[in-house]
């Protein structure tokens, strides 16, 4: 999903952050993301800062050199869009298919685990720094971060501040820095550059924050580089570091490559602890290894690691996420006779599988067996979660059901509880009933707060009801409810969508007169509602405003702007608006200037294009085998094929493969010459780097349409040595071909080749073929076609 617009699954996120958040947290515990937060170890008080202050921030991505001149940031520091950890992929070795997981995934764990038998002694856990509002608003910490917001404009007199300042900064300060960026880029690459800086050495617990917060992530290669930082700095790594590179792996989806962290932890002599093991379960189940999961928690028990009920939880998710609620509630049932009774988490995993699929009688039933089994009484926090998986889910009539029993039961459903369900009303478009709630909620003494008002603007605005999305924005100053940043994004998106792009710019240019300051989602919305509106230039300022305040936009942002300047024939600007972004910091990437130039070739001019093509040499941005086809495309078009076939040749080199759409344009541009020698040259060059199975299918056909069939028929050869359904479709265009040219003779030799192949061609083509023959006097020819047919089962209707 883009970045680009504020949706109302955008909103919906940003509200179940205020629900956890606000009201209480531990519900988190009790959701889908329970074990995530067991084995990450999130810091969430980040998140309550930012959003007791009214910020609902997004994760951005830049392409910040922090160093311009002499900055110490621009030497090893690239700030790229992606979440995902491509540009460190070199720094893995001997790790080549990560994605694939074999059937010896579980090896690796199980030696793992097989390795350490008897006296296991669990040790302590490292020292860990408790975050509070005391250090994310130290002023050292804010000006850090005001600093590294500044990237973009960096030079060394703003180097030797921060490094001034980082020698001041103590350990709690340093993690605080690290946590509150909100790119895990930025702190990560921050702390290689403080890990560099004379006079200073990080702290033990800065390598673990740094390991926590990119554990969140899918910065996996980032997460062992710093595993084996603190290794070469004779840093103890304990159980839980290695931990944390495990998760990481498995968040980018690589469940070998998450296993072989074990056998780094066995090599580097750390015996395990139950903290490892239930991350090795967490990890395969997550990568839908329940039976190995179970054979591991067999293994570590062998090995005197007793599972606690965090172990058990992850395996009652796993069995969730296998629709195997069966199986959930055995382990449930035998976890008492284990030594270790079900906590609320346990049923609370499994309840939130049943609200998902609206099993609202099989959640009762379940809380009673909670209450009987293992005499855990519903509470508060029980009732909340529920209304909370119900309302995320779009069952909000169920959900405000549970709210009435637990009002009836004796407990107070606070403002969050609401704002749920009219959140999940609003999301259904049934405004009449979020409406009906909140007047219920101020009957109740529960006044609405922000996050409820801003959820009625969303839906009405999605509504097209601008209006009355206005007036529920006044009625919030009226009631004391201060709107803020995410309230007005919701109405100047719904402006957007209305058309009326120019009143949300408006809006926003008065923002300080009401207090509430635009963010990065919120100048993503007007710039493409100007944009939808074909107001590029206004669109194209906006960029320019929203850089100056700090945010930039990403490369599919970047990229829905050139591609309607490119559209409306402005290619032009398109290229001076990309030279814009880039020079100002923003994260510019191959796809942004393979779309300028495309656009240089959809207008004919090829200088242009092929300068772009220089411009990427020159900031390093290597083009794709989509930037070589638009270019070969574009100079086969004109002719000059050349020039273009030294172009997909240099892309060859370069060991990128041709894709389907450059076989086909290569095939078109010269058929359409009538250069098939040079074709079937450099055709011979891209199949020795991936072999494509129907090229010549597709060659032969493309002569056809030009009418080139004595050039077709010399290639039939090659197609029949397969003899597949494909080819004889081929046959079959063929024949079509030489039918309409009056050939009939020709068609009845092509049909002689297939039946030479096994191939029988079509019955209704073959009569055609037949009474052509008869009509050019070739009766022998024409009777032997309908034998062959005949002695192969076909009949003649």
């Amino acid at each position: 999903m883009s970045l680009l617009r504020f949706n109302h699954h955008l909103l919906g996120k940003v509200l179940a952050s205020h629900f956890r958040a606000n009201h209480f947290s531990c519900i988190a515990l009790s959701l889908s993301s329970a074990i995530d937060y067991v084995f990450s170890a999130s810091y969430s008080t980040n998140n309550l800062r930012d959003q007791r202050e009214g910020r609902y921030t997004n994760i951005r991505n830049f392409n910040d050199g922090l160093g311009k001149a002499g900055s110490g940031f621009q030497e090893d520091v690239s700030f790229t869009a992606s979440v995902s950890d491509e540009a460190e992929e070199e720094e893995e070795e001997g790790e080549e298919g990560e994605g694939s997981s074999g059937n010896n995934d579980d090896d690796e764990s199980l030696e793992f685990i097989s390795s350490f038998r008897g006296d296991h002694k669990e040790k302590d856990s490292i020292a860990r720094v408790e975050l509070g509002d005391s250090e994310f608003r130290h002023p050292l910490v804010r000006e850090v971060c005001r600093l590294i917001t500044l990237r973009s404009a960096w030079n060394p007199n703003f180097e030797g501040h921060l490094r001034h300042l980082l020698r001041s900064l103590k350990p709690p300060l340093v993690c605080a820095v690290l946590c509150s960026q909100v790119d895990e880029r930025v702190a990560l690459n921050f702390f290689y550059w403080a890990d560099r800086q004379w006079r200073y050495r990080h702290h033990t617990v800065v390598y673990y924050t740094m390991l926590q917060v990119l554990s969140k992530t899918k910065l996996c290669q980032g997460a062992r580089r710093v595993l084996r930082l603190m290794t070469r700095r004779g840093i103890q790594c304990s159980p839980e570091a290695f931990g944390y590179v495990m998760v990481s792996y498995s968040r980018a989806g690589k469940l070998r490559n998450a296993l072989r962290v074990l056998t780094l932890m066995q090599k580097a002599g750390v015996e395990p602890n139950l903290s490892i093991c239930n991350t090795t379960i967490y990890v395969l189940v997550k990568g839908n290894k329940m039976q190995k999961a179970l054979r591991f928690l067999d293994r570590m028990q062998v090995t005197g690691i007793e599972p606690n009920v965090v172990t058990y939880n992850c395996l009652i998710k796993g069995y969730c996420d296998l629709n195997r609620i069966e199986d959930a509630l055995e382990l449930i049932a035998a976890m008492p006779s284990k030594g270790c009774p079900p906590d609320k988490v346990s049923y609370y995993t499994v309840m939130a599988f049943l609200c998902k699929e609206k099993k609202i009688v099989q959640v009762k039933c379940l809380m009673e067996n909670m209450v009987r089994d293992s005499n855990l009484v519903p509470d508060q926090v029980t009732y909340n979660t529920l209304i909370h998986m119900l309302s995320k889910h779009g069952h909000a009539d169920d959900a405000l059901a549970f709210l009435k029993e637990a009002e009836d039961t004796g407990f107070h459903t606070d403002k969050v509880g609401y704002s749920a369900i009219v959140h999940s009303f609003c999301q259904k478009g049934r405004m009449d009933e979020a409406k009906s709630l909140v007047i219920d909620m101020y009957s109740r003494g529960c006044n609405p707060d922000v996050v409820t008002y801003t959820a009625i603007i969303d839906g009405f605005c999605r509504l097209g009801r601008i209006d009355e999305a206005k007036r529920m924005l006044q009625q919030m100053y009226k009631h004391g409810c201060k709107p803020n940043t995410v309230s007005y994004t919701a109405l100047l998106n719904g402006l957007c969508h209305s058309g009326k792009s120019l009143e949300a710019r408006e809006m926003m240019k008065v923002s300080e007169e009401h207090w509430w300051t635009p963010n990065a989602i919120t100048y993503g919305v007007v710039i493409h509602g100007l944009r939808r509106e074909g107001k590029l230039s206004e669109a194209c300022d906006l960029t320019w405003e929203m850089i100056e305040k700090g945010f930039f936009p990403n490369p599919v942002e970047i990229n829905l702007l050139i591609q309607s300047l490119c559209q409306n024939q402005k290619v032009v600007e398109a290229k001076k608006y990309l030279e814009g972004c880039l020079n100002k910091g923003c994260a510019i990437n191959v796809v942004n200037f393979t779309t300028v130039i495309h656009g240089f070739c959809q207008i004919g001019d090829m200088e242009g294009a092929l300068s772009v093509l220089d411009d990427m040499y020159l900031s390093n941005k290597h083009p794709d085998a989509v930037t070589y086809t638009a270019l070969f495309d574009a100079l086969g078009k004109k002719g000059r094929l050349d020039e273009a076939a030294e172009l997909i040749v240099k892309m060859l080199s370069k060991g990128l493969d041709p894709t389907p759409v450059t076989y086909r344009s290569v095939i078109h541009r010269y058929c359409q010459w009538s250069r098939v020698d040079d074709m079937l040259n450099l055709l011979e060059k891209m199949l020795a780097r991936l072999p494509f199975r129907a090229v010549y299918n597709q060659v032969i056909e493309k002569l056809c349409d030009f009418g080139n069939l004595e050039e077709a028929e010399k290639l039939l050869g090659k197609v029949l040595r397969t003899a597949s359904k494909l080819d004889a479709n081929t046959c079959h265009v063929l024949m079509e071909s030489y039918l309409n040219k009056g050939t009939a003779l020709s068609a009845y030799k092509v049909a002689c080749q297939m039946f030479r192949r096994n191939l029988i061609p079509d019955l209704k083509l073959c009569e055609k073929v037949s009474k052509k023959l008869v009509l050019d006097g070739k009766l022998v020819e024409a009777d032997n076609l309908m034998l062959r047919l005949v002695e192969r089962g076909m009949q003649q209707k």
